[in-house]
């Protein structure tokens, strides 16, 4: 993650919780550049990002009440992002599954589980945001959009067995990312040497 941007203390989202517009405000111009990347990994086009990203700190401000533990922002905010990028892709292709286009209240993790999963969501967008377009698109609209492989390969233009072989692709360099940084952030822990 840049170290320019870091999501918003504790202290700043309580009080913007509790009504304070300023720190309000704060929260929403601080979180913006994390929400903009996760729309950017996850959503299918440039345009359906900024939609969802505008859509999710719309929610952010309106609904930063509903947010029950403060550590759990990153996570709020993914699912929110993920959603939307659903919702967009619904407008087009009608789905009966049920989803919900609501964030999901979930029990509130301990500080520890919410930095943990922060960090996790923070490597996973930057995993499939880093991906090549091509293979970012397909990804996102099969995996994480759950679209069925026709509708994906009828939307890209591409026969069947292209988009099959470029989901592959991009699914062997996300695990070959998230391999790399898995080694570079245990190395250390398991006793290999670093340079000082």
């Amino acid at each position: 993650m840049n170290p320019r941007f870091s999501w918003p203390d504790e202290r700043l989202i309580r009080a913007a919780q509790d009504g304070d517009v300023t720190s309000l405000t704060t929260v929403v111009m601080e979180s913006q550049p994390h929400v903009r990347k996760f729309a950017r990994a996850l959503c299918a086009s440039p345009q359906d990002a900024e939609d969802a990203a505008q859509e999710a700190l719309i929610i952010l401000y309106r609904k930063i009440g509903t947010l029950r533990a403060t550590g759990a922002l990153a996570s709020w905010m993914f699912r929110i992002v993920r959603n939307e990028c659903l919702r967009q892709v619904r407008l087009f292709v009608p789905r009966s599954d049920g989803v919900s286009a609501e964030p999901d209240a979930s029990p509130e993790p301990s500080a520890e589980e919410a930095a943990l999963r922060r960090l996790e969501v923070e490597r996973l967008a930057a995993a499939v945001g880093a991906l090549p377009r091509d293979q970012r698109q397909v990804l996102v609209m099969r995996d994480v959009q759950g679209l069925p492989g026709r509708t994906v390969a009828h939307a890209l233009g591409l026969s069947n067995a292209a988009m099959k072989s470029r989901l592959h692709r991009a699914r062997a360099a996300l695990r070959h990312s998230l391999e790399t940084t898995d080694h570079a952030i245990d190395g250390p822990v398991r006793g290999e040497s670093s340079s000082p």
